[in-house]
């Protein structure tokens, strides 16, 4: 439609027309769309969540030799999947930044039962 002369609709000529990898706006909405909004909010949320399970895995675990406070996956899903049912991506997220420690790239009910979830 940008390139139709029988097109009345103005924003689409006001936009850039491609952007290229290295371009600071590459793979960005456009600023103060709704869509940069909605992005804003959603981390916001996931970021609520993930301190959310650091004080869970801080209440339930114990503290250990380290001083760090450590938590079963199994007794961490239990008690977090009443709260949130996205309790393993959100051990990843907090992984991402640095926030816990555990073994493995993904953790899977019943089989991972077992593996430690360490609180940095």
């Amino acid at each position: 439609q940008r390139k139709n002369p029988f097109s009345t609709d103005h924003r689409l000529a006001s936009r850039p027309a491609h952007t290229r990898r290295g371009d600071p706006t590459y793979g960005r909405p456009p600023e103060g769309s709704r869509t940069e909004q909605r992005g804003k909010d959603a981390h916001s949320h996931v970021g609520k969540e993930v301190e959310e399970l650091c004080l869970i895995i801080r209440r339930t675990g114990e503290v250990g030799e380290d001083g760090h406070v450590s938590v079963t996956f199994g007794q961490l899903f239990e008690t977090y999947v009443t709260i949130s049912n996205k309790v393993v991506g959100i051990l990843l997220r907090a992984r991402k930044h640095g926030l816990v420690h555990f073994e493995g790239e993904m953790l899977w009910q019943g089989k991972d039962d077992d593996v430690v979830i360490t609180l940095l």
